[in-house]
């Protein structure tokens, strides 16, 4: 499933709001005194300009600044100090609070988009890019930081700041408040039919912006494969066309921010302009003060500083919106691959293996598996072989329910592998597989993944018997090496045997060898044969291999073709027929096989 949407869908916003205040309210009492002390600095805000109003008339209105005037006048000024300090507690307080919320809001945010992508399915994450998945974790992440800011800073703030001012004016004359309530009314309409109108243009500006990030992680993936083709300038070709749409996509975009911002500066403009009009007439007519002009202006100057900027506000919070979008849908997103209602953990003290008239296809029009079946005793060594995409990788991904069935069933000693939890049949079979993927992290590390568990003496005895100690023992840092992204610090056969001493320290009852000596030499492979065997011993086995010859010692061999089973026998058995194995044999053993 791929998640390139053309707009946030229908109830994505709230859904994305419910995951937020879902993570929010792990912390209430963080949450209710942080909207405490907002209101609380919203109220020392209002009535800090009240009492420049008491103190502008009552020096106006004195006849000479007598001592009760001035004694008046240093009690407001006192009054006007302990609004200041309350502004001061409220605002440090307010911002202490939400230091806390955010930070420990977005911790928790992190960790469930990680634990949620980890828990896709196989068929996930090879239709997405990792660059991708990567950017869309930490937009979702700071999502939340400006959706918190701009409600916690600009829009709760503002409009207690609207109400209060509204309230007051209505108090000294109604017509001043209805003045006012109308020129923010028609402000806020425009604005947020605008912004809704937009939305749509940010979301595809964001999406552009993921394209070109996720073909730059592409490019950098595969950077080796773009030297070796001459590639550097098809792929900045491709680029530019991608940046060029997004650059045309910002300017459309920017473009109608700066339009808007400029109908709003002359709605606020007109508004200011009627508000004191309506003060003059008022103050010719005795109703107002000179007080009451500081009053107004004062009100107008915070009102304005604050929705001045509300069309960037509602921008940032559309973008927050679609940058979290992404990640929530993708969170949504019911799992392909999970277990079943009532599941039970496997339990395995045979290890036999049976394949019962599976059906599989990865489209409707490509059957991999029809009906196919077969069995694997206890202990057994059974190696599947055939051209590539018989079907051999597809079989062992289906035994660790990469994928699920379409018909048919799987099963491990005589317990449906779609029954049973997924951690406890991974736990149950060890992988060696053809291209092994390191962690970036120290060679013992990488070991130690396969039980965690482990002395340092157990990694080293692992190690040993998949003959990566005497590499290992050569390095400056020995197991303390960082092995790079993917273990590139190292050579594929190097990787290899990483990957074996890893299977050898897990000790799964089951082990699935697919290519596992493919990435060594004629040296290697012979040093790390012995290796093999003993950690086959006691197990149940299946093996994938290309290279014939290491695979003749099986128990049995197992042919597959178009995703069936051609034949099976021993390597002296199927040699002894005109097959397939006996072609592949001849065509290997004659141009490949010293």
């Amino acid at each position: 499933m791929s998640f390139h949407s053309k707009a946030i869908k229908k109830g994505m916003t709230k859904r994305v709001i419910r995951v937020m205040w879902q993570h929010a309210w792990r912390y209430p009492w963080t949450v209710f005194f942080f909207l405490l002390f907002v209101v609380a600095l919203t109220g020392f805000q209002i009535l800090s300009p009240l009492l420049y109003k008491q103190l502008i008339d009552t020096a106006v209105t004195a006849e000479s600044p007598s001592p009760e005037v001035l004694k008046t006048l240093f009690s407001i000024l006192v009054l006007i100090i302990g609004v200041k300090c309350g502004s001061w507690v409220s605002r440090r307080t307010r911002g202490a609070l939400m230091v806390r919320l955010e930070t420990r809001v977005m911790f928790d945010l992190s960790q469930t988009a990680f634990e949620g992508l980890l828990r896709h399915s196989y068929r996930f994450f090879s239709d997405n890019f990792a660059g991708t998945l990567v950017r869309r974790v930490n937009k979702f992440v700071h999502a939340f930081e400006s959706i918190a800011d701009q409600f916690g800073f600009s829009i709760i703030p503002s409009v207690l700041v609207i109400m209060g001012s509204l309230y007051v004016l209505a108090g000294r004359d109604t017509v001043l408040a209805v003045t006012l309530l109308i020129g923010v009314l028609i402000f806020f309409g425009f604005s947020i039919s605008v912004g809704i109108w937009k939305q749509k243009y940010e979301i595809i500006r964001n999406e552009r912006d993921s394209e070109a990030t996720g073909l730059i992680a592409d490019a950098i993936g595969n950077a080796t494969t773009i030297k070796l083709f001459s590639g550097h300038t098809h792929e900045f070709k491709l680029f530019g066309r991608i940046n060029e749409i997004l650059r045309r996509s910002r300017v459309f975009a920017w473009g109608l921010h700066e339009g808007v911002a400029a109908v709003q500066s002359a709605l606020l403009y007109i508004t200011e302009i009627a508000m004191i009009a309506v003060a003059l007439t008022l103050w010719g007519k005795g109703i107002l003060t000179v007080g009451d002009f500081v009053l107004v202006q004062l009100y107008l100057v915070s009102i304005f500083d604050r929705i001045m900027d509300f069309e960037r506000v509602l921008k940032r919070l559309f973008e927050s919106f679609a940058d979290a979008a992404e990640m929530v849908e993708i969170l949504d997103t019911p799992y392909e691959i999970q277990d079943a209602l009532g599941a039970v953990p496997l339990r395995v003290t045979k290890a036999l293996i049976d394949f019962k008239d599976v059906t599989f296809a990865f489209q409707s029009t490509r059957t991999i598996l029809d009906r196919f079946s077969l069995s694997i005793a206890q202990g057994e060594k059974v190696a599947l072989v055939g051209s590539s995409g018989a079907g051999k990788t597809t079989i062992t991904r289906l035994l660790l329910r990469f994928h699920d069935i379409a018909g048919g069933a799987i099963t491990i000693d005589n317990q449906d592998i779609s029954k049973v939890t997924l951690e406890s049949l991974w736990d149950a079979v060890a992988l060696v597989p053809q291209e092994p993927v390191l962690f970036h992290r120290t060679l013992r590390e990488n070991i130690l993944y396969g039980r965690r568990d482990a002395s340092d003496s157990e990694v080293i005895e692992a190690a040993k018997r998949a003959h990566c100690h005497e590499f290992i023992s050569l390095l400056p840092n020995g197991y303390d090496t960082y092995v790079g992204e993917r273990g590139v610090k190292l050579s594929g056969g190097e990787r290899q045997r990483v990957a074996i001493a890893r299977a050898i320290l897990k000790n799964a009852p089951i082990l699935v060898l697919d290519e596992a000596t493919s990435s060594l030499d004629s040296e290697s492979e012979s040093l790390i044969q012995d290796a093999l065997h003993e950690l086959m011993r006691d197990k149940t086995v299946i093996a994938i291999a290309h290279r014939l010859s290491t695979i003749k010692e099986m128990d049995r061999i197992v042919v597959i073709e178009n995703g069936t089973i051609a034949s099976e026998g021993t390597h002296e058995v199927l040699l002894g027929q005109s097959g397939i194995y006996k072609k592949l044999w001849d065509i290997q053993a004659g141009k490949f096989i010293p």
